[in-house]
């Protein structure tokens, strides 16, 4: 080569489609440790619950002395009680992504969401995308592995570390384990052999005591003074409970509520919305054989916002300033309760 020659680095190579079904996991995590290398810092992003949260947590553990370090930042602010008990249970460490300086990172990664999920997260072109929410076209990265079947992401993960024969710690078994245990609802929500699977390789190396002192933390005071509210403002239409809660503090109650009011033996659809910051969010539960809760958020609310999500869970959120002209934030309740009359 001659002096003063520059080499031309090539192009990294974006996957715009997953893997197809036939990859296995081995080749897979080949294609994931030649996608990083030693000198790399890698951020890892997620939209914190128990399932994005043992995501990380598994990813981390892969890449260990494969990279040179891991940073994980969070979209969301954390204040449901059961998740905050995880983090400071389990010791997990991440960060708000405000504390995020892109000039450290290196390499970028996406667990347990896409791009279009959150206005945050689409600020950034991701090397890794890890996922099982519906593909989104848009999607795309160097290793891109979304597995719309799968009811947890800590499936995914699971199958990795078995792949690459990583023992996983009581910590990381324990995280993993309680991230099935929730995105899958117990397996009342939509899963696969390979979630029933997961969860049963992991069961002997989980900490069942410290699942148990999670999931007993749910309730504060405030869930509390939320649920009032919510039996307050609890009106059925035929099988589906509705329930508009008007402003709140924090969207998590919206979610707690709606798997909660699901219960009732009278309902199997729970829709249960709110106005937090500019934006409306509308949070969907389905119990029953019939219609599909993503496909109803999308088609009730998707050419205001973002909507979708699973058969049985969904949500959508509306800036409020993309309804202003239809509908004045003190009626959004009956705004809402029409569009729900056309399920």
């Amino acid at each position: 080569m001659a002096p003063g020659t520059t080499v031309k680095q090539e192009k990294p190579i974006l996957m715009d489609h997953p893997f197809p079904k036939s990859t296995s996991s081995i080749e897979k995590c080949k294609r994931l440790f030649e996608t990083v290398s030693p000198e790399d810092t890698l951020a890892i992003l997620i939209n914190a619950d128990p399932d994005a949260i043992a995501s990380a947590l598994a990813l981390t553990r892969l890449l260990w002395r494969r990279i040179k370090r891991t940073l994980v930042f969070h979209v969301n602010i954390i204040k449901r009680a059961d998740n905050l008990a995880m983090i400071k249970l389990l010791k997990i460490q991440q960060q708000h992504i405000r504390k995020l300086n892109p000039a450290e990172i290196t390499r970028w990664a996406l667990v347990d969401s896409q791009p279009s999920h959150h206005e945050l997260l689409s600020k950034y072109k991701y090397d890794i995308i890890i996922d099982h929410h519906p593909f989104v076209s848009s999607t795309s990265a160097q290793f891109l592995d979304v597995k719309e079947d799968y009811g947890a992401n800590s499936t995914i993960m699971t199958e990795y570390l078995r792949a690459t024969k990583v023992k996983p710690s009581p910590r990381l078994a324990t995280a993993l384990f309680y991230g099935i245990k929730t995105d899958t609802d117990n397996f009342v929500r939509p899963s696969i052999q390979s979630d029933i699977n997961a969860f049963r390789y992991l069961y002997p190396f989980a900490n069942l005591n410290l699942i148990k002192k999670i999931e007993s933390s749910e309730m504060t005071r405030q869930t509390l003074a939320g649920f009032r509210a919510a039996m307050e403002n609890l009106t059925f239409l035929k099988d589906k409970a509705f329930i508009h809660m008007g402003r709140v503090n924090d969207p998590d109650i919206l979610v707690i509520i709606a798997d909660f009011f699901l219960k009732m033996v009278e309902a199997t659809w729970c829709i249960v919305s709110g106005v937090y910051g500019q934006k409306l969010i509308v949070i969907f539960r389905n119990a029953g054989f019939r219609l599909n809760a993503g496909s109803t958020a999308q088609s009730l609310f998707g050419q205001w916002g973002s909507a979708g999500g699973h058969t049985s869970t969904a949500r959508a959120e509306i800036p409020l300033q993309e309804i202003e002209s239809d509908v004045k934030e003190s009626d959004l309740r009956e705004w809402i309760l029409e569009k729900l009359k056309t399920i």
